[in-house]
């Protein structure tokens, strides 16, 4: 029952946090799966659809609708790779000057979350999340 209880309110707990980070993004036209890719790609650099996906662990029609929006929305851009048949997923230079912005909004979404927090708890939480498989 442990078991049960405990990743119920782990799950409830990270919709809540879901929830309130859309709102906090929604001024700037994002969600948090659109955020989470735009993290990615700003820190990690262009990347093909199958990377993110493989990072997400999500199916390819999950990348692909939020790939397609974040596109029409002009977040990213695909450009092709040495093999036609290749595509890349790139930062449109209006996301990257937009990041700092858009990261400051996520921080101060962070600190509402873990504000009864030390940092000894912090650091705690981070590993045990880790360990989960």
């Amino acid at each position: 029952m442990l078991n049960q209880d405990l990743l119920h309110l782990l799950n409830q707990r990270v919709r809540y946090i879901n929830k309130k980070l859309n709102e906090s993004l929604q001024q700037h036209g994002l969600y948090n799966s659109q955020w989470s890719i735009m993290y990615y790609l700003y820190k990690n650099g262009t990347k093909t659809q199958k990377e993110i996906m493989n990072y997400f662990h999500v199916n390819a029609p999950t990348i692909t609708r939020t790939v397609k929006r974040m596109e029409e929305n002009r977040w990213i851009r695909r450009v092709e790779g040495q093999d036609r048949r290749e595509r890349y997923i790139e930062l449109t230079t209006e996301a990257k000057d937009k990041y700092k912005e858009i990261e400051n909004t996520f921080s101060i979404h962070e600190e509402k979350v873990l504000f009864n927090l030390s940092e000894q708890e912090k650091e705690i939480l981070l590993k045990l999340l880790q360990k989960l498989e």
